[in-house]
């Protein structure tokens, strides 16, 4: 069975991830009935579109830029019980597939976080070229995916004395992206 190829909607070149008008945000289960939300404060990437309009992404996050608005919360998460982020300080994407899914795409990669490598699929909306504010033209992107925090070596436990846990398993990834293919 053969992959379609993709042909991407954006002019061929390389295009910058714009950190300040981009997201790299998270979502988990917490107690079992809410959610801690958070984002990475640090990451970079680009989009390369190669001439027969094949795409590729590369990126990176600064493990230790999480914020969730709780400062001993984020330093227990960098801490060897979850990030280990002394050790592992970044995760990184490389895709290795882009595959068209109605009028969206599914975006296949080699993710790695905390030493360990996984292919994840992010689900993918395009939205848009703009001719840009006089640096060249920006696209915007839409992505998510939910992973499993154990599939990365994340896997402790802190159980609720009725049952549960006190952090979920599964972390929902939202990525809101502008890349910029000027200056």
């Amino acid at each position: 069975m053969s992959t379609p190829t993709v042909t991407a909607p954006i002019a061929a070149g390389t295009w910058t991830i714009d950190p300040v008008h981009s997201a790299v945000a998270f979502s988990v289960k917490h107690l079992m009935v809410s959610k801690v939300r958070g984002k990475f404060d640090t990451f970079s990437g680009t989009i390369t579109i190669a001439e027969d309009g094949t795409p590729s992404v590369q990126a990176e996050i600064d493990v230790r830029s999480i914020t969730t608005g709780n400062d001993q919360r984020d330093a227990h998460i960098r801490s060897a019980d979850f990030f280990d982020a002394e050790q592992f300080p970044t995760a990184t994407f490389v895709s290795t597939a882009v595959t068209p899914k109605g009028d969206d795409y599914v975006l296949t990669g080699d993710f790695t976080l905390h030493g360990v490598t996984k292919s994840v699929d992010l689900q993918l909306e395009f939205n848009g070229v703009n001719p840009g504010m006089g640096n060249g033209p920006v696209a915007g992107f839409e992505a998510s995916t939910v992973l499993s925090r154990k599939d990365f070596g994340i896997d402790i436990e802190m159980p609720l004395e009725g049952g549960g846990v006190v952090v979920g398993d599964k972390i929902t990834i939202t990525l809101e992206i502008e890349a910029g293919q000027g200056a």
